[in-house]
């Protein structure tokens, strides 16, 4: 409601102070319980920022990326730019690079596979690079995923990082549903590597108690984005931003226009403390885990790929050998759950694999709603396997 209604507009520094150096004080804090490198925060040489969205805190990176590489090659060469993430990279990345200028013909996805658990592999990107290489292109930019959208798999940042380097590309970590996990040591083995990366996103309104809009963007290297997306009208100018001693928020994001967002997680983080946040996120995961053992206790079932956080992505599957019939099997399963009203599930397919998709994330769930939940699931699964039977049977 703070954050909401008070209507400060602090697209720069002299519009509001509070505004700016809160939310200074704020992403330091959060990098710190990240256990992020120095070198991404205000207190080094970097720095983090409130977006809206992932999409937008790729397009701010992939433009300031962009920018860098274009003062070398020309602008006029712009259509050589490449740019590369998985077949299970967010679909806004694609929309982003077109934003930016990327030709999309040179948006590559680099497919994934079952038996790597659909992660983007170092090698095969190495390879694609290499080809681009070859044919006079410019690799520009890499995202990496710590959470995908369809089954939360985990890119290799570290081994990812280390192919990047060898061309200098930007690698941006995409970590919008996994990196909120990452305050947990249990889990922070996935942000691994990020010391060599360029920029890293993730959005506490998916996982860490805060709503839409709130991504938080760390780059290491915030000239590179102040120069990209500066804007320096003769009714904005002043001494403070013309000394370059105060941070002007309005020159590292899209618009100009910014709310007081700092408030809401400066909110969350004073009024629940690392410990209880921690206990949150791994709450969730218990829960999950409890779920995806029920899946594994029964038979007809099977769990599709290794559950990670929150999310257990999952199947109906009575043994048929005809994967056709499994699908309607699956997606008449979904169907009659969410018109029951009690519970709402997604799908997704993945490697040409349909399933179904159990998320534990919302503030108010206890246990008591996961169990209820899977009885649900085998109430509709012994009903759909019935009418089955009945009109095998008729046939």
């Amino acid at each position: 409601m703070l954050c909401t209604a008070f209507n400060a507009v602090g697209f720069n520094w002299l519009a509001s102070p509070a505004v700016t150096e809160l939310e200074m004080v704020v992403m330091d804090w959060f990098a710190q319980m990240l256990k992020l490198p120095k070198s991404f925060m205000f207190s080094d040489t970097g720095g983090g920022v409130i977006q809206g969205t992932t999409s937008e805190a790729i397009l701010c990176t992939l433009i300031a990326a962009r920018d860098r590489a274009l003062e070398c090659i020309g602008v006029d060469n712009i259509g050589k730019l490449v740019v590369y993430g998985s077949d299970q990279t967010h679909s806004t990345y694609t929309k982003a690079c077109k934003l930016a200028g990327i030709v999309p013909s040179n948006i590559r996805s680099v497919p994934t596979k079952i038996d790597n658990f659909f992660t983007l592999s170092p090698e095969l990107l190495k390879k694609t690079i290499e080809a681009d290489v070859a044919d006079g292109l410019v690799p520009l930019y890499v995202c990496a995923t710590v959470g995908t959208t369809s089954t939360t798999a985990v890119d290799p940042v570290e081994a990812i990082a280390s192919v990047a380097k060898d061309y200098g590309i930007w690698v941006h970590v995409d970590a919008a549903y996994g990196g909120s996990a990452c305050i947990c040591p249990e889990f922070r083995h996935y942000l691994n590597g990020v010391e060599q990366i360029d920029s890293l996103s993730l959005s506490p309104h998916k996982w860490l108690l805060s709503y839409l809009d709130c991504c938080c963007l760390w780059v290491k290297n915030p000239g590179l984005l102040v120069k990209a997306l500066s804007t320096n009208p003769e009714y904005l100018k002043n001494k403070a931003s013309e000394s370059q001693s105060v941070v002007d928020y309005k020159d590292w994001q899209v618009g100009t226009g910014r709310r007081f967002k700092a408030l809401r997680l400066w909110l969350i983080f004073r009024s629940y403390g690392v410990a209880n946040l921690q206990s949150h996120i791994r709450s969730d995961v218990r829960m999950a885990k409890m779920f995806e053992g029920f899946i594994k206790l029964d038979p007809r079932f099977e769990i599709v790929v290794p559950r990670r956080f929150s999310l257990v992505c999952f199947r109906l599957n009575p043994g048929w050998s005809d994967l056709q019939k499994v699908e309607r099997l699956n997606r008449k399963l979904l169907e009659w759950l969410n018109s029951t009203g009690r519970v709402y599930m997604t799908h997704t397919i993945v490697g040409g694999v349909y399933m179904l998709r159990f998320a534990v994330g919302a503030t108010l769930t206890e246990e008591r709603h996961v169990i209820a939940a899977w009885k649900l699931i085998r109430e509709g699964t012994d009903l759909l396997l019935k009418e089955e039977n009945v009109f095998c049977c008729e046939r």
